[in-house]
């Protein structure tokens, strides 16, 4: 009995009191790239047979205070740790503004993250407000799991949620969980 209890005791009084500092705080990432009072124009240009060849069409005017560049990193980002502000134009020239305190874009799947009083506002005067929302630029998509609130003058409806998902037309919009009062259009059909 003795001898079980001294080794118990020697088992139980070793252990290891060694810090490993450093081990488990993440590398340093260091931006390839700062730019200030950043203003980027995304366009494309067609193919168009005896018209200009220089003519383009505007799709999204990106501005920011601080853009801090990644695209040194296998996974790419672009950071706008003071806010952002996209311009979205759609196919009739029409502006959707959207804007947050803080930004990232997801070079390689073109995700936009936008996080801090976040607001789309549409050519049309329909308003989105919210915490974070996400921007799928490639396929003109917008989305949030968080609680937010959209108003549109056309109908003087104000709609309260939580989580959506809305084509940047807000053509279809598509919320997950709604609360408080809502009113709808009738049709005349």
């Amino acid at each position: 009995m003795s001898i079980a209890l001294g080794w118990a005791m020697l088992f139980l009084s070793c252990s290891d009191t060694y810090e490993k500092v450093g081990a488990e705080k993440p590398p340093m990432l260091f931006a390839s790239g700062i730019a200030e009072d950043f203003t980027v124009t995304y366009s494309e240009t067609r193919d168009l047979k005896g018209v200009d060849a220089d003519t383009a069409r505007v799709l999204v005017v990106m501005r920011s205070p601080v853009m801090k560049d990644y695209e040194n990193l296998v996974f790419k980002y672009r950071e706008f740790p003071n806010g952002l502000e996209l311009d979205y134009f759609d196919e009739a020239g029409n502006k959707t503004v959207i804007t947050g305190d803080y930004g990232i874009v997801y070079t390689q799947t073109g995700l936009t993250d936008l996080r801090g009083n976040v607001t789309v506002h549409t050519h049309d005067g329909k308003l989105m407000e919210t915490s974070q929302l996400y921007w799928d630029r490639k396929r003109s998509w917008v989305f949030t799991q968080e609680k937010f609130k959209y108003t549109n003058p056309e109908d003087r409806t104000v709609m309260d949620g939580e989580g959506m998902d809305v084509k940047t037309d807000f053509k279809f919009f598509n919320a997950h969980k709604t609360f408080g009062l809502l009113t709808l259009k009738e049709n005349d059909d």
